[in-house]
Parts: structure tokens; C-alpha cells; sequence
């Protein structure tokens, strides 16, 4: 390939991954055409996009990216998975296409510049909260000392309510209210 051709495409990879700031590194070769389009199929209705890549150009295109973290992985046929709400669920939808397709091979992640290796960084980067997870637990924890809160606040005041509306009951009946010593 000349030298002009390989300057345009690392610039491609520039423009195509410069608002991308975590991927993951996969190796689709072996899979079968059919399923091969599935998976790529159902990744796309999840927002997930596949690129095949070319290993010395991403490293180019990848400097002083936070990319370049994906670096030491580009070695072999290499596809970059990225897209969807976060890159935990990249890594999570293709766990378990991994579990289904023996042929997928998952070479390794980043999320924001840190480096998951290998199919043990993937799974492991899988079992991370997304966005919406994360935060979904600091609203549950800023709201629950409130929470706690208004139920020592109102819980004298449901107990006292339920100590009158049985004396109230009782005297609808016509029974006498004994003296507590």
C-alpha cells in the first residue's frame, strides 16, 4: 500500500474514532458468514458498530488518543467494537455473543485510557455499572439518609395514630378502655 493511501486512511481513523473514547479490540476471523451477520445485525440494534481495522494504521491514528491504550492488542486480524450507551454494554452484549460464538475472540478494552486484557478484561469490564447504573446508586444513596430520616420522624406519629384508631374502634364496639398502670 503507498505511503499517500496509508496517510488517508489513518486519517479516516482519526475522523471516524475522534469523539470515540472507549472501545473494545475483537477478533471476528473463523466466525461463519451467516452468523457473522447476525451478530453484526443485532450489535447495530443495540447501536453497537464493528470496524475492521488495520493494526499499524490504528496505532497511528490512535497516538495521543485515549485509544492509544488499546495499542498493545492491535496484533492480528483486529475489529473495534464502540458505540451503544457505554462501552459496558459493548462488553456486555459481546460476552455473551462470546458465550454463543467460540470463534469470537475478545482481545481487550479501555475505559477512559485504562486497559482491560484479553477475554478475562472483558468480562470483568462487563460486570461494571453503566452510566445509568452509576447514576441510579448515588441518587438511591443521596436520597435514602432522607428517606431513613422521614421514617424515625413519622414512625411515633403512625404508632400513636394506631394506638387511637384501635381505642377509637373499641369504643364503636361499646368496650371499655382499661387504665394502663
Amino acid at each position: 500500500m503507498s505511503k499517500p493511501i496509508k496517510s488517508m486512511m489513518v486519517t479516516d481513523y482519526r475522523q471516524r474514532f475522534e469523539d470515540i473514547s472507549n472501545a473494545l479490540i475483537i477478533d471476528i476471523r473463523g466466525i461463519e458468514a451467516n452468523t457473522n451477520n447476525e451478530l453484526r445485525k443485532e450489535l447495530h440494534n443495540a447501536g453497537i458498530k464493528v470496524t475492521v481495522i488495520r493494526n499499524t494504521l490504528a496505532t497511528d491514528a490512535f497516538k495521543d488518543t485515549s485509544l492509544e491504550a488499546l495499542t498493545p492488542a492491535l496484533t492480528g486480524p483486529s475489529a473495534m467494537a464502540y458505540g451503544g450507551d457505554s462501552v459496558v454494554d459493548v462488553a456486555r452484549a459481546l460476552v455473551d455473543w462470546a458465550k454463543k460464538i467460540k470463534e469470537l475472540d475478545l482481545k481487550a478494552a479501555c475505559l477512559d485510557g485504562e486497559y482491560f486484557e484479553g477475554a478475562a478484561g472483558v468480562k470483568h469490564l462487563s460486570t461494571f455499572p453503566t452510566k445509568d447504573e452509576s447514576k441510579a446508586k448515588v441518587v438511591q444513596l443521596m436520597l435514602s439518609p432522607g428517606a431513613n430520616l422521614l421514617k424515625a420522624a413519622t414512625s411515633p406519629g403512625s404508632n400513636l395514630m394506631g394506638i387511637v384508631k384501635e381505642i377509637q374502634e373499641r369504643l364503636d364496639r361499646g368496650e371499655e378502655i382499661a387504665k394502663v398502670g
